[in-house]
Formats: C-alpha cells, sequence, structure tokens
C-alpha cells in the first residue's frame, strides 16, 4: 500500500511539474490531496461506525437495531445522511450568528486535524512533526471551544448550562489526560508518533497499564460518552449544547461525536498498543495499516460496551473522580515511572525484569489508590450518617 502510494504520489508529481507547475505550488497540491484523503477516509468510517454501534447496541440491550434499510440494516447511515441534508436549517432569533455557525465547522475541524500526525504505518504518515504529542492535546482543546461557543451563541438557557458543564467537566478531565500522555512520552524519549510508536517493545500497557487507564477515563470524559454524558443530558438540557442546531449543522457535530470516539480508539493504539506494529508489518505496510484500523475499532467497540452499559453519574460525582482520585494517581504514576525508569537504565537491567518491575508498580500504586479512596468514602460517609443511638427501654439497666 506504501509503495502503491508513494507510485500515485510520484506520477501526479511529474505530472503536475510537466505542466510547468513549481515545486512549491506542486507540493501543496500534493499535501491538499493528502488532505482530502485523509477526510474522505474519516467519513467512510463514521458511516459505518454508526451502523456498527447501533447494531451492538441492540445486541447488548436485547433490542432491535437497523434491520430495514437494506440487508441487515446497512443502509440505515445513508438514510440518515439524507434526512440530515434536506432538513431546514433555524438560526435561533438573538443567536450570535457568526460564532453560531462557526461553532459544528470547528467542531469537525478539531477531530479531523488530529488525524494529520497519525503514523498510520511504516512509511505511511501524516506530518511527522517533532511535537506530536503537544500538537494534539493542542488541536484537541478546539473543540471544547467549539462547544462553548455553540452553547453561549444559541440564546438558549439549556444549551448555555450543557456548555458552562463543559467548562467545568472537559477542561478538568483535561489535566488527567495530558499527564498520562506525558508517561509514553517518558517511556520513548520522544514526543513524535512515530518514535513512540516504533519504541514500544513491548506494548506501553503493559509497561504502564495504570496510565492507559486514566487515559481511557478522561478520554471518555473527554468525548462525552457515558457515564460521562452530562453535556448533552436529555434528562436534564433537552440535547445540551446543540439544542438550537438543526441539519447539516447537527450533523456536524453527530459525526464528529462519532469520529472523536474513533479517534480516542486511534490515540490509544498509538500511545499504548503499538501503534501499526505487528507481524510482518515492516515488510507488508498494508499489514500496518490493518492493525493500525484493527486495534482502533476494537478499543472504540470497548468504549461502546461501556456506554451502553453504564448509567450516567452525577456532576459531583464526576468533578469528585477526577480532582480528588485521577489527578492525584496520575501525578504520582508519572513521578514512579520516571524515578523507576531513571534507575533501572542506570543498571541496564534485562527487558522483561524492566516490564516486571514497571506493571508491578503501576498495579501497586492502583491498588493503594484505590484503598485510601475507599476509606476516605467511609470516614465521609461516618460524619455524614452517624451511628443512631439505641432507645433504652425504663427499668432496664444500659449496662
Amino acid at each position: 500500500m506504501a509503495d502503491l502510494i508513494n507510485l500515485i504520489e510520484n506520477w501526479i508529481k511529474n505530472l503536475l511539474l510537466g505542466w510547468g507547475a513549481s515545486a512549491g505550488l506542486t507540493g501543496f497540491i500534493l499535501q491538499a490531496l493528502g488532505s482530502v484523503l485523509v477526510v474522505m477516509v474519516c467519513f467512510a468510517i463514521v458511516i459505518v461506525l454508526i451502523w456498527v454501534e447501533r447494531k451492538l447496541a441492540g445486541r447488548l440491550q436485547d433490542r432491535f437495531g437497523p434491520n430495514r434499510a437494506g440487508p441487515y440494516g446497512i443502509f440505515q447511515s445513508f438514510a440518515d445522511m439524507i434526512k440530515i441534508f434536506t432538513k431546514e436549517y433555524v438560526t435561533p432569533a438573538g443567536a450570535e450568528k457568526g460564532l453560531y455557525n462557526i461553532a459544528p465547522v470547528l467542531a469537525m475541524a478539531s477531530v479531523l486535524a488530529i488525524w494529520a500526525v497519525f503514523p498510520f504505518a511504516v512509511n505511511v504518515i501524516g506530518a511527522d512533526i517533532h511535537v506530536g504529542v503537544l500538537y494534539i492535546v493542542a488541536v484537541g482543546a478546539f473543540g471544547i471551544l467549539a462547544i462553548l461557543m455553540a452553547g453561549w451563541s444559541s440564546n438558549n438557557k439549556y444549551a448555555l448550562l450543557g456548555a458552562s458543564r463543559s467548562v467545568a467537566m472537559l477542561i478538568s478531565y483535561e489535566i488527567p489526560m495530558v499527564i498520562a500522555l506525558l508517561v509514553p512520552v517518558l517511556l520513548s524519549h520522544s514526543m513524535k508518533l512515530s518514535v513512540i510508536v516504533e519504541a514500544q517493545e513491548p506494548w506501553f500497557i503493559f509497561v504502564a497499564p495504570l496510565a492507559a487507564l486514566i487515559f481511557s477515563i478522561s478520554s471518555m470524559a473527554e468525548i462525552g460518552k457515558a457515564p460521562f454524558d452530562l453535556l448533552e443530558a436529555e434528562s436534564e438540557l433537552v440535547a445540551g449544547y446543540h439544542t438550537e442546531y438543526s441539519g447539516m449543522k447537527f450533523g456536524m457535530f453527530y459525526v464528529a461525536e462519532f469520529l472523536h470516539q474513533f479517534t480516542v480508539g486511534a490515540l490509544i493504539t498509538i500511545f499504548f498498543l503499538g501503534g501499526w506494529t505487528g507481524p510482518m508489518a515492516v515488510r507488508w505496510p498494508i499489514l500496518g495499516v490493518i492493525y493500525f484500523y484493527g486495534k482502533s475499532l476494537f478499543i472504540y467497540l470497548v468504549i461502546s460496551w461501556i456506554r451502553l452499559s453504564l448509567p450516567r453519574i452525577r456532576i459531583d460525582e464526576m468533578l469528585d473522580l477526577n480532582w480528588r482520585f485521577l489527578i492525584p494517581v496520575s501525578f504520582v504514576n508519572l513521578v514512579a515511572v520516571a524515578i523507576a525508569d531513571r534507575v533501572m537504565m542506570e543498571f541496564t537491567l534485562a527487558r522483561w525484569i524492566y516490564v516486571l518491575v514497571m506493571f508491578g508498580m503501576n498495579m501497586f500504586i492502583l491498588w493503594a489508590a484505590l484503598a485510601i479512596a475507599e476509606r476516605n468514602d467511609q470516614a465521609v460517609e461516618r460524619e455524614e450518617f452517624p451511628p443512631r443511638p439505641v432507645a433504652v427501654p425504663p427499668g432496664v439497666d444500659s449496662k
């Protein structure tokens, strides 16, 4: 596949140069075509993922999934596309039209821009920049800005409340997510995604499972999936920050949500599951692409399984989980991994000993954190619900 892509790229390059285009213009056109290709693949993935998640929801919740539009309901997503395309655009009175119209575009762009730096195979890489991790964190923050813009500019109290919750939830969950990302950066000694993938021998999920767990939980809160879906809680907020959106403007938020979930699967694959690496992936790059998308799809299905199985939690419980558990544990884990990695590198231990020590240390930190959290919860419960004194009947010795 990589050879085919290089062949097509060289053919287009020679064709443009033969037509008299400058080298700079030729490079720009090739980059634009590559970006369009990535966007088209992402949209095709979303169409499939919507059908897959609905069928999975039907199986897990013992109900019917799509089963009318085409065999096994495979054309249901196309029917939904036609419905969204033909719906009327409605702009509420008093809305800030500029921000109102930019918000859904920004929500889509924030997710698509992350794919620009992904390593899909050994030599099929987007922009292989040296600060890839920093780029992902920065671009992902645009999605939070889009939610704030949508809620504030809609001139709707329910939408504004959903956007306000995003300030409390999304920004706070960014902290443990970024700290967890520092662990693979520390272990690979690079912020370059291709280097992080190639350094995973074995996968970092075995070296730093606690960081993978923290990143997964924080990412689920970041995309607003159950049990962290308070941004669009139908029972409280009608539809949350996008209450006033219709037609394709709502469709952009909808597509961005599904694509963001698959993007989280791709990020977990890159940072903790070895990315495109696998048997014969270096010799046959097409296998690397299959490994990459296969691992990402697996994580996507796991997130969907969790989302379809757990109920929504309260906003205070959500913030307590972050500030009282995830953030302290993520800091402790980062410091412990840094010290242990440095000490064991000095002693040049065997790789299997290194992995075993790291895994055991992560499990100990998780066990200690859960034990401390349980003890604190019991102490709080005793303070809030003290034991009632037992009434002694008259004439009975209380001793």
